[in-house]
């Protein structure tokens, strides 16, 4: 699974459902696939508009990166208007991930892409385990 960085920074920042979904992901229950554009924008949101310390916000980035199969994308898809989106589809494509979680309305209106699933926090987290 991809987790979109607006999940990411609400499981770490805010708790509720994305937090829910991705302490799903620390007791083994997902494998979590993420990319340096992801880990890079999840590092500068932390920093820049939550007020995380900068050191806090790399030890996440770090342990994220033990925690997850990380990949570089290397043929970035032309879809999505915003490009950054168009990096979080290839992470998903070349690290083989089966769904993507996210917020992002660019993303979500895809519903799927190469065979990958995109959808809500709210969404994924109503799924049965196994589904």
């Amino acid at each position: 699974m991809v987790l979109d960085t607006n999940v990411l920074v609400s499981a770490l920042h805010f708790g509720g459902r994305p937090r829910r979904v991705f302490e799903s992901v620390l007791r083994g229950g997902h494998r979590l696939v993420i990319g340096p554009a992801i880990l890079s924008e999840l590092e500068a949101v932390l920093v820049e508009t939550f007020a995380w310390d900068a050191a806090r916000a790399a030890a996440v980035r770090g342990e994220l990166e033990a925690l997850a199969d990380t990949v570089s994308s290397a043929e970035v898809p032309d879809v999505c208007r915003d490009r950054d989106d168009n990096q979080v589809l290839a992470i998903a494509v070349v690290g083989r991930a089966d769904v993507i979680v996210t917020g992002d309305a660019d993303l979500l209106a895809l519903g799927t892409f190469e065979g990958v699933a995109i959808m809500t926090v709210a969404k994924f987290d109503d799924v049965p385990p196994g589904q």
